[in-house]
């Protein structure tokens, strides 16, 4: 009998839950006569994730692109260097005339012509470096509206477009307008340049994006974009060569022609606001 007593396996401890267990956080509890308390550091509360608001979007979009072009200055070299290039060729060809072209009636068609195909190069390059790293596919597996991207990179592509313009302007005059007086109305070509500085990003932005993706895609957004900014463009030199020459009674061209300018932006940026998600989703 005291033989099988000392062969006989010991009975094991009960715990305080009666299972028998003496291992983990059960042990532990019947070793102090405590159940674990409920909410123990094993229970996380759940993350809240805040959606950012469309100012706080539109803003980080805007930082990055202009943030990228400070860094690179690809854009602004180039549509600079086009810019003076273009005022060569200007200049090479007026010195041909002898001086019997009237530059003061030129100068509007002179100074939009240089405006528009400066701001194709630029428009060109304006998804070059989302389409090279991937980044436009990225933004559109983020959760947010559409239109934002597009409000972004058409205030991105005006700031551009305003700074060439900086640069341009005052070298266009400096070349060809010195030597003709101006009219005193000459500050106000200002309104135009302007007008038809946001309706040429705001139409070009939405063409760059139909065009990035097609083959000859530089052909491609001019001849896409030439026909349908030619109202504006018109208006916008009627506009600044009547104030620049300034003949008596050029509010009357001037007004109507802004009207139709200001008129020509508001409907093309909503259309292309409205359009935007279908084409980039495209």
């Amino acid at each position: 009998m005291a033989e099988e007593a000392r062969k006989a396996p010991a009975a094991p401890h009960a715990d305080a839950g009666g299972d028998g267990r003496v291992d983990g956080a059960s042990g532990r509890a019947g070793a102090t006569g405590r159940a674990p308390a409920a909410g123990a550091a094993g229970t996380r509360q759940p993350v809240r994730l805040k959606k950012p608001s469309t100012w706080q979007q539109y803003k980080t979009l805007l930082g990055k692109d202009l943030t990228q072009e400070f860094r690179t200055k690809e854009m602004l070299t180039s549509m600079g260097i086009y810019a003076l290039l273009v005022l060569v060729v200007y200049g090479a060809t007026l010195a041909q005339s002898g001086g019997q072209v009237d530059i003061l009636q030129m100068s509007g068609g002179l100074l939009w012509t240089l405006i528009v195909f400066t701001s194709l190069l630029g428009l060109n390059r304006s998804f070059s470096h989302e389409k090279e790293q991937g980044c436009l596919e990225g933004i559109l597996l983020v959760p947010l509206d559409r239109s934002v991207v597009f409000l972004a990179k058409a205030t991105s592509n005006l700031l551009f477009l305003l700074a060439v313009e900086v640069i341009a302007i005052p070298l266009f005059c400096f070349f060809f307008m010195t030597s003709v007086p101006l009219a005193e109305s000459a500050p106000l070509a200002l309104a135009p340049l302007v007008v038809g500085a946001v309706g040429v990003a705001g139409i070009g932005t939405l063409l760059s994006t139909i065009t990035v993706n097609t083959r000859g895609k530089d052909v491609m957004l001019a001849v896409l974009f030439i026909p349908l900014v030619f109202p504006l463009l018109y208006a916008c030199v009627s506009a600044t060569t009547v104030v620049v020459v300034g003949v008596e009674g050029y509010l009357d061209a001037f007004v109507p022609a802004m009207a139709l300018a200001a008129g020509y932006d508001v409907v093309m940026l909503l259309a292309s606001w409205v359009l935007y998600d279908f084409v980039v989703s495209a």
